[in-house]
């Protein structure tokens, strides 16, 4: 049963179109594997000013593939060849000084070379790997996956989903997890925090058909059993504004 409640109350969270816009792409065939983890497990993965967020009394790791599709600078200019790749991240949360809620990446695998360069500059840590998604079957019973092999073998993952198309994730565990608009990474021993939207797109459970993952423990994240949360989107429209520096409260050190 949809609870529009719930639905609106998380998305009006999502801002207004930042200006200037630097950067539009759309997100197709979004998978999303949650696992619960202790906040103290993830506090050092956290930029300098920036703590771990908890959704209904925990934090959480996600591992995330989607494609990216007609990624460019500015708004509606997309970058061709380059800017259309499949990424696979490792994700935790995050909250900032003035309570502002984002992510943040602690790895992000994609098989585009020049992407995976240009990102890593501005303090994004990009791996270069081979990134391939993976459909297969038809109709209700459709499935997709990502599938992901670092050079020399250094780690790997296969991770593919079943959606149930006829239901929509609307929970608040779900929405608060998805409906993230910016992240927070470190440049220059700067914390910033980009800030980013996209209106609610379509959610849906989904059952996890096939896993073998070895990006989490990569990343040094340890998890126990199968994901908590297991979603899918097919996909959304994004844009990303200017990114700005965090200010530490009073309280807190460097």
């Amino acid at each position: 049963m949809t609870d529009d409640h719930q639905h609106d109350d998380t998305w009006h969270l999502a801002p207004e179109l930042p200006r200037p816009v630097i950067m539009d792409q759309f997100w197709a065939d979004a998978v999303f594997l949650h696992w619960r983890v202790e906040a103290e497990a993830v506090a050092r993965f956290m930029p300098p000013g920036v703590v771990p967020d908890e959704v209904d009394g925990s934090s959480w790791v996600g591992l995330i593939g989607f494609r990216m599709l007609g990624a460019g600078l500015g708004q509606g200019l997309p970058v061709p060849y380059f800017g259309s790749f499949t990424e696979i991240n490792v994700r935790l949360y995050s909250r900032g000084p003035d309570g502002t809620r984002g992510v943040v990446f602690v790895t992000l695998d994609a098989s585009r070379l020049a992407v995976v360069l240009a990102a890593r500059t501005g303090g994004i840590p990009y791996v270069w790997s081979r990134c391939s998604p993976v459909t297969r079957g038809g109709g209700d019973r459709r499935e997709y996956g990502y599938d992901v092999v670092r050079f020399r073998r250094q780690a790997t993952s296969r991770f593919v989903v079943r959606p149930d198309t006829a239901r929509t994730a609307d929970d608040t565990v779900s929405l608060e997890l998805t409906a993230r608009f910016g992240l927070h990474s470190t440049l220059a021993g700067r914390t910033l925090y980009i800030p980013n939207t996209h209106t609610p797109w379509p959610l849906h459970p989904a059952t996890l058909t096939d896993f073998d993952d070895g990006l989490l423990g990569a990343a040094g994240i340890r998890v126990e059993g199968p994901p908590s949360s297991v979603l899918f989107s097919p996909g959304v429209q994004t844009q990303f504004g200017k990114p700005r520096v965090v200010r530490e409260s009073p309280g807190q050190k460097d």
